[in-house]
Protein backbone atom coordinates (compact mmCIF):
# COMPACT_ATOMS: atom_id res chain seq x y z
CA UNK A 1 0.00 0.00 0.00
CA UNK A 2 2.62 2.09 0.70
CA UNK A 3 4.23 1.90 -2.62
CA UNK A 4 0.92 2.62 -4.03
CA UNK A 5 1.39 5.97 -2.56
CA UNK A 6 4.84 6.65 -3.65
CA UNK A 7 4.26 5.62 -7.11
CA UNK A 8 2.44 8.72 -8.13
CA UNK A 9 4.82 11.30 -6.22
CA UNK A 10 7.41 9.79 -8.53
CA UNK A 11 5.62 10.25 -11.42
CA UNK A 12 4.93 13.82 -10.62
CA UNK A 13 8.34 14.70 -9.76
CA UNK A 14 9.14 13.01 -12.89
CA UNK A 15 6.71 15.26 -14.91
CA UNK A 16 7.82 18.48 -13.06
CA UNK A 17 11.80 17.35 -14.09
CA UNK A 18 10.89 16.93 -17.78
CA UNK A 19 9.55 20.35 -18.09
CA UNK A 20 12.66 22.17 -16.15
CA UNK A 21 14.67 19.71 -18.98
CA UNK A 22 12.56 21.03 -22.03
CA UNK A 23 12.54 24.73 -20.68
CA UNK A 24 16.01 24.41 -20.43
CA UNK A 25 16.43 22.83 -24.21
CA UNK A 26 14.11 25.36 -25.43
CA UNK A 27 16.27 28.05 -23.63
CA UNK A 28 19.60 27.28 -24.90
CA UNK A 29 18.75 26.98 -28.46
CA UNK A 30 17.25 29.93 -28.35
CA UNK A 31 20.57 31.54 -27.10
CA UNK A 32 22.49 29.61 -29.26
CA UNK A 33 20.45 30.33 -32.60
CA UNK A 34 20.71 34.19 -31.39
CA UNK A 35 24.42 34.11 -30.82
CA UNK A 36 24.83 32.40 -34.22
CA UNK A 37 23.04 35.16 -35.25
CA UNK A 38 24.81 37.81 -34.29
CA UNK A 39 28.47 36.01 -35.19
CA UNK A 40 27.18 35.28 -38.58
CA UNK A 41 27.27 38.56 -39.47
CA UNK A 42 23.37 39.40 -40.08
CA UNK A 43 22.78 41.46 -36.84
CA UNK A 44 21.30 44.94 -37.89
CA UNK A 45 23.84 47.28 -39.57
CA UNK A 46 24.41 49.51 -36.53
CA UNK A 47 24.45 46.49 -33.92
CA UNK A 48 27.48 45.14 -32.28
CA UNK A 49 27.61 42.50 -30.09
CA UNK A 50 27.64 43.17 -26.32
CA UNK A 51 30.89 43.19 -24.77
CA UNK A 52 31.49 40.41 -22.24
CA UNK A 53 32.27 43.11 -19.81
CA UNK A 54 30.82 46.33 -18.94
CA UNK A 55 31.81 49.02 -16.28
CA UNK A 56 31.02 52.50 -15.52
CA UNK A 57 33.89 53.74 -13.28
CA UNK A 58 34.18 56.97 -11.16
CA UNK A 59 37.27 57.86 -9.55
CA UNK A 60 37.66 60.62 -6.77
CA UNK A 61 41.17 62.07 -5.95
CA UNK A 62 41.55 64.73 -2.95
CA UNK A 63 38.26 65.98 -1.27
CA UNK A 64 36.60 69.13 -3.14
CA UNK A 65 37.96 67.89 -6.85
CA UNK A 66 35.18 66.64 -9.22
CA UNK A 67 35.46 62.84 -9.80
CA UNK A 68 36.71 61.40 -13.11
CA UNK A 69 33.65 59.25 -14.72
CA UNK A 70 33.92 56.90 -17.66
CA UNK A 71 33.06 53.66 -19.38
CA UNK A 72 35.02 50.58 -19.96
CA UNK A 73 34.33 48.08 -22.18
CA UNK A 74 36.27 44.57 -22.76
CA UNK A 75 36.11 42.10 -25.13
CA UNK A 76 36.10 44.06 -27.63
CA UNK A 77 37.93 47.24 -25.89
CA UNK A 78 36.31 50.03 -25.96
CA UNK A 79 34.09 53.08 -23.87
CA UNK A 80 34.89 56.40 -23.36
CA UNK A 81 38.24 55.48 -20.87
CA UNK A 82 41.59 57.43 -22.02
CA UNK A 83 43.14 54.05 -22.36
CA UNK A 84 40.52 50.97 -23.14
CA UNK A 85 43.16 48.54 -24.59
CA UNK A 86 45.22 48.90 -21.98
CA UNK A 87 43.09 48.97 -19.34
CA UNK A 88 41.14 45.66 -20.65
CA UNK A 89 44.28 44.44 -20.35
CA UNK A 90 45.41 44.48 -17.04
CA UNK A 91 41.66 44.06 -16.48
CA UNK A 92 41.81 40.69 -17.86
CA UNK A 93 44.81 39.77 -16.63
CA UNK A 94 43.90 40.17 -12.79
CA UNK A 95 42.66 36.80 -11.39
CA UNK A 96 39.24 37.88 -9.66
CA UNK A 97 39.74 41.37 -9.62
CA UNK A 98 36.05 42.12 -8.38
CA UNK A 99 36.31 39.47 -5.36
CA UNK A 100 36.21 40.53 -2.01
CA UNK A 101 38.72 41.40 0.61
CA UNK A 102 38.83 37.93 2.69
CA UNK A 103 37.45 38.10 6.28
CA UNK A 104 39.98 37.74 8.98
CA UNK A 105 43.04 39.31 6.87
CA UNK A 106 45.22 41.37 8.70
CA UNK A 107 45.73 44.77 7.30
CA UNK A 108 48.68 47.07 6.44
CA UNK A 109 48.26 50.33 7.54
CA UNK A 110 49.61 51.85 4.83
CA UNK A 111 47.71 54.69 3.26
CA UNK A 112 49.21 54.72 -0.80
CA UNK A 113 47.04 57.50 -1.65
CA UNK A 114 43.02 59.51 -1.70
CA UNK A 115 41.79 57.96 -4.75
CA UNK A 116 38.52 56.11 -4.51
CA UNK A 117 36.90 54.44 -7.28
CA UNK A 118 33.59 53.18 -7.62
CA UNK A 119 32.94 50.42 -10.00
CA UNK A 120 29.35 49.17 -10.93
CA UNK A 121 28.54 46.96 -14.24
CA UNK A 122 29.01 43.50 -15.51
CA UNK A 123 32.37 41.02 -15.84
CA UNK A 124 31.31 38.27 -17.85
CA UNK A 125 27.78 37.92 -16.76
CA UNK A 126 28.29 38.69 -12.80
CA UNK A 127 27.47 41.83 -11.60
CA UNK A 128 29.55 44.06 -10.37
CA UNK A 129 29.02 46.71 -7.76
CA UNK A 130 31.88 47.55 -5.43
CA UNK A 131 34.34 50.34 -3.95
CA UNK A 132 38.03 50.34 -4.28
CA UNK A 133 40.65 53.10 -2.37
CA UNK A 134 44.19 52.99 -2.25
CA UNK A 135 44.70 51.91 1.57
CA UNK A 136 44.81 49.54 4.36
CA UNK A 137 42.75 46.16 3.22
CA UNK A 138 41.67 47.58 -0.02
CA UNK A 139 45.48 47.89 -1.25
CA UNK A 140 46.17 44.52 -2.57
CA UNK A 141 43.13 45.29 -4.54
CA UNK A 142 43.22 48.77 -5.66
CA UNK A 143 47.13 47.39 -6.68
CA UNK A 144 45.29 44.23 -9.02
CA UNK A 145 43.77 46.24 -10.50
CA UNK A 146 44.46 50.06 -10.66
CA UNK A 147 45.06 50.83 -13.85
CA UNK A 148 41.96 51.00 -15.04
CA UNK A 149 41.48 53.84 -12.41
CA UNK A 150 44.32 56.03 -14.07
Amino acid sequence: MSMSRELPRARAGGRYLLTAVVCAAAATACGSASSGTAASGSAPSGTASPAKVSLDISVSGAPGTAPKRWTLRCDPAGGTHPDPAAACAALLRAKAPFAPVSKGMMCPMIIAGTKTAIVSGTYFGQRVDTTFTQGGCQLARWEKVGQIFN
